[in-house]
């Protein structure tokens, strides 16, 4: 008798290869991928900027009605106004930009904010709690404050002027200096090391601390 033929296999399904990208185009991502060509870009927007393009920009932000209250009661520091500069493809390439970082004291927060000067309009704007650094202006007004203060006059040895000036953020939630925005001016000998620090709440523009510096 003839032999039954024994039933055939099913045949394997062939696995599928993964596509290949075409030579020369790297996959969207991968480290191969070449960036945005920024060789044609304008050197001049990295120019520092003008004064009319500091008044230019000022004007942009306070008109944003985000910052009515800041223009209205008017009570703000610019500390830093600076150029700004992004890379294709986003929108805003080839644009003069310019960051404005401000305070706001009528509602104690930080502004950062990027104005396109070629749009005039507010292209950015962040508002924080987070305070900035402090403004030169800033500065010259802690030490005025600090160096008429009687407390501070009694306490400072022949020869001691202002040091340095410092933005203050009290540790302490008890303390003045932890919600207002205020400065420490250190107060020594020159060449030598502080002896006083004076804490000036830059908010009504007094000093609300005075103690040896060892002890600050």
């Amino acid at each position: 008798m003839a032999r039954a033929k024994k039933p055939a296999k099913p045949a394997k399904a062939a696995k599928a290869k993964p596509k290949q990208a075409p030579k020369g185009k790297p996959k969207a991502g991968s480290r191969g991928a070449k960036s945005a060509d920024i060789t044609a870009a304008d050197p001049s927007l990295f120019d520092p900027l003008t004064p009319g393009e500091v008044a230019d920009a000022l004007r942009t932000l306070t008109e944003d009605k985000r910052l009515g209250s800041m223009a209205k009661v008017g009570r703000y520091r610019v500390i830093a106004t600076e150029p700004l500069v992004v890379k294709p493809p986003h929108w805003m390439a080839g644009h003069r930009l310019a960051r404005v970082v401000a305070y706001d004291y009528s509602s104690d927060r930080g502004v950062d904010a990027c104005i396109d000067l070629d749009a005039g309009v507010v292209a950015h704007l962040e508002l924080s709690k987070q305070q900035p650094m402090l403004s030169r202006d800033e500065e010259e007004l802690a030490v005025e404050v600090a160096v008429v203060d009687s407390r501070v006059r009694e306490k400072l040895a022949i020869g001691d002027a202002p040091m340095l000036t410092m933005h203050y953020w009290g540790r302490n939630p008890t303390d003045i200096a932890y919600a207002r925005r205020s400065a420490a001016v250190l107060f020594g000998a020159t060449n030598g090391q502080p002896s006083l620090v004076a804490v000036v709440d830059l908010i009504d523009n007094q000093v609300i601390q005075v103690v040896p510096a060892e002890q600050w």
